[in-house]
């Protein structure tokens, strides 16, 4: 499935990619992932990422997050290897049984830039 790109300028100066990320969990799964999430966040956050916001939609156990970096889909893409990478990462991942059985991953722009 092709990605689309989120250009968002804040002023004239910023650019800031934003990746939206759709998690399919297994039944049961959801709540022991919440409660894990802000152990990736903060690994996240450490390599320059921004949570913009997490939900969980329960009547369809999934996962619904958008992860934000400074810059064009080329650098949040860098970024995203350095951090893929990471011991803290992998330290976050030790231990952690993960629910997600399937992900949806898209670059996303608001529908206000569409009109």
């Amino acid at each position: 499935m092709p990605l689309c790109e989120m250009m968002l300028t804040l002023g004239s100066e910023i650019t800031m990619t934003i990746q939206l990320r759709r998690y399919e969990v297994e039944a049961g799964g959801l709540q022991r992932l919440a409660a894990w999430f802000p152990t990736i966040a903060a690994v996240r956050d450490k390599y320059g990422f921004k949570i913009e916001f997490a939900y969980a939609d329960t009547e369809n156990s999934e996962f619904v997050w958008a992860v934000s970096y400074p810059g064009d889909i080329e650098a949040f893409e860098s970024a995203l290897a350095v951090y893929n990478e990471s011991p803290e990462r992998a330290d976050a991942f030790d231990g952690f049984s993960s629910p997600v059985a399937q992900m949806h991953l898209s670059y996303i722009t608001p529908a206000a830039d569409l009109g």
